[in-house]
């Protein structure tokens, strides 16, 4: 399989001296994953958690709603280690014919958003959240302040993203790593998808900022409230109001910028 991060030796030069090093760098692989037999998407990723980063890539895009949904999900072995195959129950494969059909439509990695014509999707595929939740603001913000305790990989290769996922009372229910911040994201709710506890997730921490598709990702997990280190865009902050969700950044030296939801916050 794949490494998470690989060993590297580096020249360190400076006006006066140059030295060599070893540096430790985040792996970054190709994840191809393949949806009724046919490639659907393929994103580049840190290798890891490869089936719950394919659960909620799928919960994301609209492939499914439950772990129900799934026939079979699996993770080929071999030289084929990069690949997930992902089948559905034939009730629901009846349910998304347009989605399959237009595989890979609303799928993103950074390379933004394509037309008007994704925006209305993405509506069309998620609900707007109906919760009555509220949180302590100081909690909340020692859970995205602390964030680097759970980023083992960053540690070692200063070069990851997180997602951490918390219930309504800030008990850590899932984290996961990654070179891109939309895969830490799938990692994180896959992880809950699959064991079934996704109706516990209450608050998501980010280590980036907050992008549309990260909002996209939150709200078709449910999840209401949304806090990150850095600003997020106009769009996400148009898709989280019509979405009826909480997001929020850090605001130095300790506090909080929040953009939309502030009933969910208890100052």
């Amino acid at each position: 399989m794949p490494e998470a991060f690989l060993d590297h030796t580096v020249l360190s030069w400076d006006k006066n001296t140059h030295a060599s090093s070893e540096h430790r760098l985040i792996g970054e692989e190709p994840l191809s994953i393949r949806v009724e037999g046919k490639p659907y998407s393929v994103v580049m990723r840190t290798p890891g958690d490869e089936l719950a980063h394919a659960a909620g890539f799928c919960l994301a895009e609209g492939l499914v709603d439950s772990p129900e949904d799934v026939n079979t999900l699996s993770c080929c072995q071999g030289d084929d280690a990069n690949v997930v195959t992902v089948t559905l129950k034939e009730s629901r494969r009846n349910k998304i014919v347009d989605i399959l059909d237009r595989r890979g439509f609303i799928s993103q990695t950074s390379c933004g958003i394509c037309g008007k014509e994704i925006v209305k999707d993405l509506h069309q595929i998620i609900r707007p959240l109906k919760d009555h939740t509220r949180l302590d603001a100081a909690s909340a913000v020692n859970c995205i302040e602390n964030l680097s305790q759970n980023q083992p990989l960053r540690n070692q290769t200063r070069a990851s993203h997180a997602a951490a996922i918390y219930t309504f009372d800030f008990k850590l229910l899932s984290v996961a790593e990654d070179v891109g911040r939309h895969n830490a994201l799938d990692k994180a709710v896959g992880k809950l998808f699959l064991n079934g506890r996704l109706d516990e997730a209450v608050l998501l921490t980010l280590s980036s900022r907050i992008s549309y598709e990260l909002v996209q990702k939150a709200a078709r997990a449910r999840i209401p409230v949304v806090l990150a280190f850095s600003r997020p865009t106009s769009l996400a902050v148009d898709l989280a109001s019509k979405l009826n969700m909480t997001l929020a950044c850090l605001a130095h030296p300790s506090g909080l910028y929040v953009y939309c939801g502030e009933h969910r916050l208890v100052f």
